[in-house]
């Protein structure tokens, strides 16, 4: 029995150094990683971009909840609003906590000059309806697709009415004060 504690402390001995060794390794790796996917925005950069992605109304509510110190909130909040992921989501609000951003109003995209060439015809018919109250109005153009009528959009929006009223006439077969009576239902 005496002839077999040596080889089992020995064999103990090289158990506990190949543990050893192997959880440094571990460490050693878990703290330099080899092969970063991305290298890590900054907060403060973080920060810009997360509250370049929120409304005026949706940038008070996110710093409403942050104030509040309702994290959680303000995370689902800016989840929902965005549609990034929980952990972007939970990183964009504290950033947003750690470097509070003031609200910047996001400047119209200048209006593309269009050709003035025909417009394209699609194969298929678009449908745009806008309503307010009790008046509601349709625009049924094969001129029409969703790019287009989301320049119209961001220009009634944008205060350029008659912009996006003289748009829609060029994209559609309406008249423009049917066109206008359709832009003046969009600009909310």
């Amino acid at each position: 029995m005496e002839s077999l504690v040596v080889p089992v402390l020995i064999l103990l001995a090289v158990v506990a150094g190949v543990t050893v060794a192997y959880r440094a390794t571990r460490k050693r790796s878990a703290a330099h990683p080899s092969d970063p996917a991305q290298p890590a925005a900054s907060s403060l950069e973080l920060a810009r971009t997360a509250a370049d992605r929120l409304s005026e109304d949706e940038h008070r509510r996110i710093y409403a909840l942050i104030a509040q110190g309702q994290a959680m909130a303000a995370i689902k909040l800016y989840y929902e609003i965005t549609g990034e992921g929980l952990r972007a989501s939970r990183d964009a609000v504290g950033a947003l906590a750690a470097h509070p951003q003031p609200y910047r109003r996001q400047e119209p995209a200048p209006a593309v000059e269009e050709d003035d060439d025909e417009p394209q015809r699609f194969p298929y018919r678009y449908r745009a309806i806008a309503s307010k109250g009790d008046v509601t109005r349709e625009v049924s153009s094969n001129m029409l697709n969703d790019e287009i009528y989301g320049r119209i959009r961001t220009l009634a929006r944008s205060g350029d009415t008659e912009g996006a009223a003289n748009a829609l006439t060029r994209h559609s077969d309406i008249s423009l004060t049917q066109a206008r009576e359709f832009i003046a239902l969009l600009d909310d």
